[in-house]
């Protein structure tokens, strides 16, 4: 028998269950620009220290973007190399978005999303109704840590206000997923918007 509290909030990150992410779509961007081959640049594709940075608001996007230019030897100006970064941004997942907008009439939803500033400017004016979708929205390089760090899950439970145990997160990453959980959160692995629907389904809130 579950014994899991009540659910008071739901959190929810954005790539790869709000937003649809293709980071083949900057290979094929960056591939006649760069001197790799595209199998070389998918295995340099990785979260790396720079990333991590990138995305904590320790380094800024010219800095980001002078180590891609780096870390795949590309010929490019600065708009170029953004453009392919930008590029991996596809669509809103709109049965997920639209689960969002009706849970939200029960339960207040919060967004945290390990992004960048590029990223943010594209995805906030693309996808204008994803901005809307939430009561807040917790950015990993506005607030200075990551996920799945369980001191990025603690500030954001701060800034919520309400218990850790009583907020159901929603990520398509294990390992964030798993350090929701470490840090007292309820949490759900997202593998396509059906499994997002059938937990609020279950929740009563769909």
């Amino acid at each position: 028998m579950d014994q899991s509290p009540p659910v008071e909030a739901l959190l929810f990150d954005l790539g790869g269950v709000v937003i649809d992410i293709d980071i083949q779509r900057a290979l094929r961007h960056w591939e006649p620009l760069s001197s790799l081959s595209r199998a070389q640049l998918q295995k340099r594709f990785t979260v790396d220290e720079a990333l991590r940075q990138y995305e904590c608001g320790e380094i800024d996007t010219a800095a980001y973007v002078a180590h891609l230019r780096q870390e795949f030897e590309l010929d490019a100006s600065d708009s170029d190399i953004v453009a392919g970064w930008n590029a991996i941004l596809v669509s809103e997942i709109e049965p997920a978005l639209q689960a969002i907008v009706a849970a939200r009439t029960h339960l207040p939803c919060y967004a945290f999303s390990n992004t960048s500033p590029a990223h943010q400017i594209a995805w906030s004016s693309a996808f204008p109704r994803v901005v809307k979708a939430f009561d807040r929205l917790f950015l990993s390089f506005e607030i200075g840590a990551r996920k799945p760090d369980i001191a990025a899950f603690r500030l954001v439970m701060d800034a919520i206000g309400t218990d850790a145990s009583r907020v159901l997160f929603f990520d398509d990453t294990p390992a964030n997923v798993q350090g929701a959980r470490d840090a007292g959160l309820q949490a759900v692995q997202v593998s396509d918007h059906r499994d997002l629907n059938r937990t609020l389904v279950g929740l009563g809130v769909l």
